[in-house]
């Protein structure tokens, strides 16, 4: 895993940039060795955001296969473009990456090269915080979205207006957003006695709808049909709705 996350970073804040210095800087002498990676990072930073950009404009829109193949294709054809300036330049003057010239020399422009390395360090730092952020994001606010419809499933014609034996029609709603699994148990109450009762699982962020069908049975004006539910084991109640029903 950690190896993966290795190779992503690489893939997505180093070689889009170093491809794109190479192209612009195609001579060995252009630029020291540190300095071409600090740019190169610095690249890779300006550079995927803005193909990100472009691909949310696309239908294909910001998902992880339409990422890899654009950063491929720009990185493989930056590359081409800039193999082909190199190739056009003296076998002397071009750009390689030999690992001996990472070593500095502490006689001559130390400060610079020290400020590169700091500038490097810096960046890495920076990319390693948001990826870290990126992979394990704030949890937002729990809650549970708790409503009822109308039978046209809409927040409208509630059956409180009934006659003597008329069947009242609703939809019950739950929705889940407490960033884990959850169990539910509704409840409920028609003038203080309880009506239906049933448990209801759902995984984050699932929704749940059922049609609720009760039977007025006793006239009476303002008499409270309650909505109860309780989360996992409480025995608190979590969420609470009723509509008040006349019966003629």
């Amino acid at each position: 895993m950690i190896f993966r996350i290795f190779l992503g970073l690489i893939f997505v804040l180093f070689l889009p940039g170093f491809s794109l210095s190479a192209l612009l800087f195609p001579k060995r002498d252009d630029l020291e060795s540190i300095e071409r990676t600090a740019l190169s990072f610095i690249l890779s930073l300006a550079v995927t955001p803005l193909l990100g950009l472009i691909l949310n404009f696309t239908p294909f829109g910001i998902r992880l296969i339409p990422v890899l193949v654009i950063l491929s294709v720009f990185t493989t054809s930056v590359s081409l473009v800039a193999w082909f300036r190199r190739m056009n330049l003296p076998a002397e003057e071009r750009f390689r990456c030999p690992f001996e010239r990472l070593k500095f020399n502490l006689g001559q422009n130390v400060l610079d090269k020290v400020l590169s390395i700091i500038l490097i360090i810096s960046i890495i730092g920076s990319a390693a915080t948001l990826v870290y952020v990126a992979m394990k994001p704030r949890i937002g606010e729990r809650f549970t979205e708790f409503y009822l419809l109308g039978p046209n499933g809409t927040s409208s014609n509630y059956p409180t207006d009934l006659n003597m034996g008329e069947d009242g029609n609703m939809i019950i709603c739950i929705v889940n957003h407490e960033h884990k699994n959850t169990t539910y148990r509704l409840e409920v109450n028609f003038n203080g006695s309880l009506v239906h009762e049933e448990r209801v699982f759902l995984i984050d962020n699932e929704k749940w709808e059922n049609s609720f069908i009760f039977q007025a049975t006793k006239k009476g004006e303002n008499q409270k049909l309650e909505f109860i539910i309780y989360k996992d084991q409480q025995i608190e109640a979590y969420r609470t709705l009723h509509l008040w029903v006349s019966v003629a």
